[in-house]
């Protein structure tokens, strides 16, 4: 049986060449150039996805470690007649400038949401329990997702808004 990969709810087969990053998996071979290739080092983000309801960078993993995995990626997330709650809110809030970083700081954003309803405590938490919704705890946990064009009051702003209406 071909072991394959779900991205954004379709099944798709593993590379053959085991080197193949799930990054490069997804953009040369399923064709969603949505997710960039930024530093390539997982240092800047602009590669995140969500595997499996986690964020992660697919430049720093192997397309053949997630055979049975659900990868979501910003095309997964909304379409440009129905964006999503948080791609909405980056329009509305000019969360970007040139755009590049966009994709994975929503995926990141939008995990990051359901770690805050898992209550999931950040370094920035403080205590357990239920978290207290701050722009310090955001930046804590989007501070893998890195903006060249400094658009990060925006993009906390966008984040904020969702964020406090889906905790509501």
């Amino acid at each position: 049986m071909a072991e394959t990969i779900s991205v954004n709810g379709t099944q798709h087969p593993i590379p053959e060449d085991p080197r193949v990053s799930l990054l490069d998996f997804l953009r040369r071979d399923v064709g969603l150039t949505g997710t960039k290739k930024g530093c390539d080092h997982g240092q800047c983000g602009a590669c995140t996805v969500i595997v499996n309801g986690i964020r992660i960078n697919s430049c720093l993993t192997l397309a053949a470690m997630h055979d049975g995995d659900s990868v979501t990626t910003i095309e997964g997330l909304g379409t440009p007649d129905a964006p999503s709650p948080l791609q909405r809110a980056f329009l509305e809030h000019d969360g970007f400038q040139c755009g590049y970083c966009t994709p994975g700081q929503i995926c990141s954003a939008t995990a990051m949401i359901e770690e805050l309803a898992n209550e999931w405590p950040s370094d920035a938490s403080g205590d357990l329990g239920a978290i207290k919704l701050s722009d310090e705890e955001i930046r804590e946990r989007m501070s893998g997702n890195l903006c060249r064009c400094g658009a990060y009051a925006n993009i906390v702003a966008a984040i904020r808004e969702v964020a406090e209406e889906e905790m509501t």
